[in-house]
């Protein structure tokens, strides 16, 4: 047998292997457009509603459930809610918030929370909200040092305040911190006045 009848015997026995290979992987190809199409009747999620439309019954309450919980944050809450930055204070952290009581807001002008509240203040009143939150952790300890150093906090509203360490307690902006309680994205430090940032 010569070299190429040699070669012509393997062609032959390739060939049919060849055909093979090629209608397999045309019916895996069609197979898989197949799924595909059947997938496109999937519905659509519902839009998400970010973090703080989550729903956690086993983690440790985050700042917004502590609040929430409380009666003495009720005018926060709606605050928070009309400002639309629900999430600002779920956020995974860790952060500090320093939470007015119903109090604090009675204490501002009259008018002004109603004022606030209005739609067209959204920007306004979640610009004062986020003058409450610290995107940092800071337990009570951790202020001391600061007010030791001589160094104002850095607010999510871009504003600074600063932080004391008085005889009969801490202060930031001025205020002083009633009770400090850990949550798990971080700290709340009660407050009796509302923090309204300097513009």
């Amino acid at each position: 047998m010569n070299f190429n009848s040699k070669i012509m015997k393997k062609t032959i026995l390739i060939l049919p292997l060849l055909a093979v290979l090629a209608l397999f992987i045309v019916s895996c190809n069609g197979g898989e457009k197949k799924q595909v199409s059947d997938n496109s009747n999937t519905e659509i999620a519902p839009e998400s509603k970010g973090q703080s439309a989550v729903t956690d019954d086993v983690s440790a309450a985050n700042a917004l459930q502590v609040a929430k919980s409380l009666d003495d944050f009720k005018t926060l809450v709606v605050a928070i809610e009309a400002a639309g930055v629900e999430d600002a204070v779920v956020n995974v952290g860790p952060l500090t918030i320093f939470a007015p009581v119903n109090g604090a807001f009675d204490k501002l002008p009259e008018g002004t929370v109603e004022t606030l509240l209005k739609p067209e203040n959204k920007s306004q009143l979640a610009f004062i909200l986020t003058n409450h939150v610290a995107p940092a952790n800071y337990p009570d300890t951790q202020l001391v040092k600061e007010a030791k150093k001589g160094r104002k906090l850095y607010m999510a509203s871009g504003k600074y305040l600063l932080v004391e360490d008085k005889e009969d307690g801490i202060y930031v902006g001025g205020t002083k911190i009633l009770k400090s309680v850990k949550v798990s994205n971080g700290w709340i430090h009660v407050i009796d006045n509302v923090l309204v940032p300097v513009e």
